[in-house]
């Protein structure tokens, strides 16, 4: 019997309609246009603006997208794995109320949180959930309303995030494509660099927390930024040489859209040429735990099946890991 391994065969996606340029940004707070733009690569961010509408509304639309698209029954969906930074609520699991709602009652859900590494880490959760033999269908979504923890005066972190969801399936193959290999990473050393300080069981919400702005995100941008790049690189380059692949092997780079900058040092150092490089950081910025699907589902009709696909992320925590995936289906 062949060996069974985990291959995405269906994706999805949702952005919201609202559009936070540069230039709208710069009159927010004391930034431009191009400095964002040198230093990032994003040009604009989407936001969820209407009220009572979280994480959940988003992945649920990029869930949607997916089901339609494949034309597949919710009720076949045996699990749901909501990889999130932002859920809707404390302690209610936001993936059991998306598998709900999208008609999977069949499936178990739960969230999986590591910052930016979430879709990464869903992905390995995801395939060894498949390659167990007990589940034929895992649905893997990635959403976050990152504007919901942005303070928008903080121009180190409020020119970075953006909101948005997407969605991937998985399911057994026997072909010798889908997940091939992963390193998967974290380090506690990061815990101070990038964080959100109130809210949590060391320091409640309380009045004083809210007034001095301990609820948004904190980044220590130059710090993550060096760490991210030799993390991401790293691994990534190291998944390469684990399995004998040269740059000549890979097909696409699908990176984690933090920094164009951290892109770029990953791809130099695997040898990439930047036409491999999947890029779409200027339209929606940092989508955290959307980011990878989002690629996917933009570039969907560029990837070919038996593709050679290295994934890369970087997440607070630390959290980092890159995985190498054999692409399963021509569109």
């Amino acid at each position: 019997m062949n060996k069974i391994t985990a291959a995405i065969t269906a994706v999805g996606s949702y952005v919201p309609d609202f559009v936070l340029s540069n230039q709208v940004l710069e009159t927010l707070v004391d930034t431009n246009d191009e400095w964002i733009t040198t230093r990032t690569g994003i040009k604009e961010r989407r936001l969820l603006k209407e009220e009572g509408k979280g994480t959940s509304f988003m992945a649920i639309k990029a869930a949607q997208n997916l089901l339609e698209k494949a034309n597949l029954d919710p009720k076949d969906i045996d699990l749901v794995i909501m990889a999130t930074a932002t859920p809707d609520m404390p302690v209610a699991s936001t993936g059991v109320y998306v598998a709900t709602q999208i008609g999977a009652t069949n499936a178990f859900a739960f969230d999986l949180q590591a910052a930016c590494s979430s879709f990464l880490y869903g992905m390995s959760a995801a395939s060894a959930y498949i390659a167990s033999g007990k589940y034929k269908k895992v649905l893997l979504i990635g959403s976050d309303k990152m504007s919901s923890i942005i303070d928008y005066t903080d121009r180190a972190t409020c020119i970075i995030f953006g909101d948005g969801a997407g969605a991937v399936l998985f399911e057994p193959n026997t072909e010798g494509l889908g997940l091939q290999d992963e390193i998967l990473k974290s380090d506690g050393i990061g815990r101070e660099f990038l964080k959100i300080e109130a809210g949590g069981s060391i320091l409640p919400a309380s009045e004083e927390t809210v007034k001095n702005k301990q609820h948004f995100v904190f980044q220590d941008g130059k710090t993550v930024f060096k760490y991210a790049v030799s993390g991401m690189a790293d691994v990534s380059e190291k998944i390469m040489q684990r399995n004998n692949l040269s740059h000549d092997d890979i097909n696409w780079l699908v990176a984690h859209q933090a920094n164009r900058r951290i892109i770029d040092a990953t791809a130099n150092r695997m040898g990439l040429d930047e036409a491999k490089v999947l890029i779409n950081i200027q339209k929606y910025g940092n989508t955290t735990s959307a980011t990878l699907p989002l690629l996917l589902s933009d570039f969907e009709n560029q990837l070919k099946k038996g593709d050679n696909i290295i994934f890369a992320a970087f997440g607070g925590g630390f959290t980092w890991g890159a995985i190498y995936l054999k692409w399963a289906y021509t569109k």
